[in-house]
Order: structure tokens, then sequence, then C-alpha cells
């Protein structure tokens, strides 16, 4: 699945562990954990937190587009 192989990506990106990660997009580690592994889907406030985290658009981490950017 393409979601967990980009939220991957940007985490490794910036040099955070999955720890850090989770705390910054208030997650449990757990659930931050099978986000990576397992390719879950995560609710719609969770992806709008990641997305604003790692700053790319919601359609870059779901696959439908390969542009990070968000257009503002």
């Amino acid at each position: 699945m393409i979601f967990n192989e980009r939220l991957r990506e940007l985490r490794k990106e910036r040099e955070l562990s999955q720890e850090q990660a989770a705390r910054a997009t208030s997650l449990t580690l757990r659930n931050y954990q099978r986000l990576e592994a397992d390719g879950n889907t995560p609710n719609f406030a969770n992806l709008v937190r990641i997305a604003d985290f790692f700053d790319v658009s919601m359609d870059y981490l779901a696959g439908r587009t390969d542009v990070r950017e968000i257009g503002r």
C-alpha cells in the first residue's frame, strides 16, 4: 500500500523514530506502528494531523498524486 510506504519515507527523511512521529501527530505508538507496518488506514482526523505535520497533501499520502506540496 502506498500510504504506509510514504509515511515511513517521510518519517525517515526527518530522521525521526516511530515514537517521535507518533507523539508529534498525537497518535499512540502502537497505532502509528500499525499505520507504517500493516498499511492500516487512518481516520480522517489522524490523516489531517499526519499531513499537517509532514507538510504534505492528503492526496500525496493516499497515493492520488506524486506531488507533495500543498496547493496554497
